[in-house]
Parts: C-alpha cells; sequence; structure tokens
C-alpha cells in the first residue's frame, strides 16, 4: 500500500456561533490542510497518482474558502465553520474528484501551528 500526502493553505475568517468565547468573535486564520491518499498498486509509470493532479484537486476545493468569510460560505451559513466541520467539508469534495483506484484516506486542517482536526471514515 502506498500513502502519498500533499498540502495547502488558505486565508479565512469566521465566528464561532454559540460559543460563548472569544472564538465567537470575528476573527481568521491561516489555515493548512493536508490531504492523505492510498493506493494498492502502481499505474503504468510507476506513480500511484501524480502529485500535480493532486495539488490541483486540492485547490480547486478549497478555493471558494480562500480569502472568504466561512459564515457565508455553504454549508457553513448553517452548520459552524469549525475546523472539524471544515475538514469533513474538503473531505468529501476532494473524495468526488480522485480516480477509483486512489482511496481518500485522510484530511487534516490546521487552524494554527499547534492546532488541528483530522477527518477520515472508518
Amino acid at each position: 500500500m502506498f500513502e502519498l500526502t500533499v498540502e495547502s493553505s488558505f486565508a479565512a475568517g469566521h465566528q464561532l456561533r454559540g460559543y460563548g468565547g472569544k472564538c465567537e468573535r470575528l476573527h481568521g486564520h491561516n489555515w493548512k490542510v493536508q490531504v492523505h491518499v492510498l493506493a494498492g498498486r502502481l499505474n503504468e509509470i510507476d506513480l500511484a497518482i501524480d502529485f500535480h493532479d493532486l495539488k490541483k484537486y486540492l485547490c480547486e476545493c478549497i478555493a471558494p474558502l480562500d480569502h472568504s468569510f466561512l459564515n457565508e460560505v455553504f454549508p457553513f451559513t448553517e452548520k459552524n465553520p469549525s475546523s472539524e466541520n471544515i475538514a469533513k467539508w474538503i473531505y468529501d469534495n476532494m473524495r468526488r474528484k480522485l480516480p477509483e483506484d486512489v482511496h481518500l484516506s485522510a484530511i487534516t486542517v490546521w487552524e494554527s501551528e499547534n492546532a488541528s482536526a483530522t477527518y477520515y471514515e472508518d
């Protein structure tokens, strides 16, 4: 089994509704996103998936979030734009872009250097 990882970043602001603390006020982060994929075999040129393609898919997924107020981006108009929900949203969007033989293992979203949330399916 092969595991590949790429990462990218975006800048965005948000407010955590119902939080009851300072994160309920408008604030922003320079978010970092890591994508982990698994592949059981290599293609005809010995790649699981081209890093270029994997990065392109990630950039397409996070483009709507970059330099935005996340609370105005669906589904965060209805759900809190927490790191957990952002990780799942990116996971769902990335999964639709990948070829069948490449499995999306996990998405990790870092809101700071020392705080992250990871989403993966059982």
